[in-house]
């Protein structure tokens, strides 16, 4: 029951004045052991001393329980004033100096807070109460500084008391376990694991100390002693957070079937856990277990309708069944809940160019450039986002062709800053490239070079582009002068086995592919250098070794579309195994639906297999996403010829000739140009013989 101030007021007055002693408790928080000396007679007034005393800091109590009952101001400042006066009376009493600096920090009124904590501790250098209050306040200063320095010194200060807590209190844990988590703050990884590791000397057992124990482990990449701690530890005592660390444990060495298990079993002890629930999705996910992790979002979004995530990987998770329909319907309730999120944006535009919507992609992207750029403050974030943004939305106009666009994006990309200029000049060069402008793609890399003489990147764009010009010499010795014995090499040799290639000299392309071989460290490593020397085999025509390469990067990725569609284009251009060649690209178009060279190479399938009405549709789109491309260009010419559509197949035919015309030197078969010229002519002396006397005009 509680009762009022005046009743208690009336009882301490009665207390006081009965028991001489009541009050001594006052005089300090610690009681002493030494022995005291006969105190002499007390003067009348001591007695009324004790009492006043009591009486205010009774007075300060009872409004200071009401504030914490009530959060009003009014109550906290009477317990402030009452606290006071009980201190004016005994300021030698460290519990009312105690008591008043935790009424401070209570109200927010930090300063003084501080400030009466550090008095006490100047008086009494081993009061745990006072430095475990000052402890506590200094954490949660944290949260109210923005600015690093202050962070920083802050730090600095709570790590000393709880130092000196467990100087007074060695047996205090949770002090340990606050103390490493500063040093963890303060990226003193072995000050942190001493302290943890003392913890668990005494308690083996002990949750948190653990659980900071394999995060720390974690985020220094020692991935498999943190396995091997919370394997030993969930045998005996199996608890949801630990597994849950078991799994990021397992996530981190991309151990990931182990990693679904660990989140299962998490989930499973506590259902209602968003965080346990949350990592068994996301590997989900990341396994492309696509239905399943699409049910496990769909319980998050239950739990927690407002978070933009469990939409977004919705939307991914659709996207990749090809439900393209849903997929936009979730990006957009994401879009909704974190309008101006840049994951949000890319997933957004990267729907609509799926869906081939590519005017509405890119107006997405600018309508968040021009978002970001109403801002009135240029912030380092601000900076990262429309970098991101830039080379999106560039690469996007590159794609539609639209290359001037393309240019003045990656421009003002470029203008963001020194890591901004050197990434837009290899995508400014690279355009140039792609529309064919070799002149202005040679000036590009050479200023691009001039300006970064030792970017690898740049120097390695300038070759590839030096390669397709057919100035082959000088392209391979600028890639040999970057070998340097490490890793690095591996990237290289692709881009000398690229340019060697286009130079048509195959045994030295085959040479640096075998180079590669030597050095590759992931699987991704070797489909890319199977498909490579897959496709050196097959420019020489040496089909049996091109398909023995491409079903070895097959078996290693069964869905890897550039080889599915290469090896099935291979297959029908040579009109062989011909449901097989088309069960290969339609694979590959389940990979990358809108990819024009897939969609050609179905088209093409269809053609040879005289399945003409079924191959128009496919070859069309080939030929509207990408109206450069000579080979495709000419596979709608052949179509329209078989159709009886001579009209359209003569201007196909023309305009794959102008595109053969147009291409790079590297890039320039000239058999494959007589090839069209040829029936180009075939189909005009037909049509010319097929004219009478009466058609001519007089």
């Amino acid at each position: 029951m509680r009762i009022s101030p005046q009743l208690a007021a009336l009882l301490l007055v009665l207390f006081a004045t009965t028991v001489p002693g009541a009050a001594a408790g006052l005089q300090g928080s610690r009681p002493s052991t030494k022995p005291q000396p006969a105190a002499p007679a007390a003067s009348p007034a001591q007695p009324d001393t004790r009492a006043d005393a009591y009486y205010y800091f009774t007075l300060g109590h009872y409004y200071q329980q009401e504030y914490e009952a009530s959060s009003h101001a009014e109550d906290a400042n009477r317990a402030i004033d009452f606290f006071k006066k009980a201190y004016a009376i005994d300021p030698n009493s460290h519990q009312i100096g105690e008591e008043l600096a935790e009424i401070y920090f209570q109200s927010q009124r930090i300063r003084d807070a501080v400030q009466e904590a550090q008095s006490i501790i100047a008086k009494d250098a081993d009061n745990l109460p006072a430095r475990r209050l000052l402890a506590r306040i200094y954490v949660r200063m944290l949260g109210d500084l923005s600015d690093t320095s202050g962070q920083r010194d802050t730090l600095t200060r709570a790590a000393e008391q709880y130092r000196e807590i467990m100087r007074l209190d060695p047996s205090d844990t949770d002090a340990a376990l606050w103390l490493a988590r500063i040093y963890r703050l303060q990226n003193d990884h072995e000050k942190a694991e001493g302290v943890l590791r003392s913890v668990l000397t005494h308690e083996p057992e002990n949750e948190n100390a653990i659980e900071q124990l394999t995060q720390l482990l974690l985020d220094e990449g020692k991935s498999q002693e943190a396995i091997s701690i919370l394997k030993n530890i969930l045998e005996r005592a199996p608890a949801p957070r630990l597994w849950d660390l078991y799994g990021d444990a397992y996530t981190q060495i991309h151990d990931l079937p182990d990693a679904e298990q660990a989140y299962r079993k998490a989930a499973e002890a506590q259902p209602g856990e968003i965080t346990h629930r949350r990592g068994l999705a996301q590997t989900l996910l990341n396994e492309e277990k696509y239905p399943e992790a699409l049910e496990q979002y769909k319980r998050l979004k239950g739990m927690d309708a407002e978070d933009p995530n469990n939409y977004l990987r919705q939307a991914e998770i659709y996207r990749q069944l090809k439900q393209l329909d849903k997929a936009e319907q979730n990006v957009l309730l994401a879009k909704q809940l974190a309008p101006g999120n840049l994951e949000v944006i890319y997933y957004e535009s990267s729907i609509y160019q799926a869906e081939g919507r590519f005017d509405d992609a890119i107006r997405v992207l600018s309508d968040a450039v021009a978002a970001v750029k109403a801002q009135s403050e240029f912030t380092p974030s601000r900076r990262r986002t429309l970098a991101i943004l830039y080379q999106q939305l560039g690469q996007l106009y590159r794609e539609v062709s639209n290359y001037s666009a393309a240019v003045n994006t990656f421009e003002e990309m470029l203008r963001l800053g020194p890591e901004e200029d050197r990434r837009a000049r290899a995508m400014i060069i690279d355009t140039y490239r792609v529309a064919r402008d070799i002149p202005k793609a040679l000036d590009a890399a050479r200023k691009a070079v001039e300006a970064y003489p030792k970017d690898r990147a740049i120097r390695m764009t300038q070759a590839l582009l030096l390669g397709q010009n057919a100035q082959t010499d000088q392209a391979v010795a600028q890639l040999r002068q970057m070998l340097d014995g490490t890793g690095n090499d591996f990237e290289i040799q692709l881009d000398l086995a690229q340019v060697e290639e286009q130079g048509r000299r195959w045994p030295e392309a085959e040479q640096a592919v075998h180079a590669a071989e030597k050095i590759a460290s992931q699987s991704s490593d070797k489909e890319a250098t199977g498909f490579l020397l897959g496709a050196i085999f097959e420019r020489q025509k040496k089909f049996d070794q091109a398909e023995q390469q491409f079903r070895q990067v097959l078996q290693v990725n069964p869905r890897n579309s550039a080889a599915l569609n290469y090896y099935g284009y291979m297959l029908a251009d040579r009109g062989i195994r011909l449901d097989e060649a088309t069960d290969m690209i339609k694979r590959a178009i389940a990979e990358d639906p809108t990819n024009p060279a897939y969609l050609d190479s179905l088209g093409w399938a269809y053609f040879k297999q005289n399945r003409f009405s079924e191959a128009e549709e496919p070859l069309r789109q080939a030929a509207s996403r990408e109206s450069h491309d000579p080979t495709i260009l000419s596979h709608l010419g052949d179509l329209y010829a078989k159709l009886g559509k001579d009209h359209l197949a003569e201007a196909q035919w023309q305009k794959s000739v102008d595109e053969w015309h147009r291409v790079l030197p590297g890039d320039f078969e000239p058999d494959r140009l007589a090839e069209v010229e040829q029936k180009m002519s075939a189909l005009k002396r037909r049509l010319a013989q097929q004219k009478t006397p009466g058609d001519a005009k007089p």
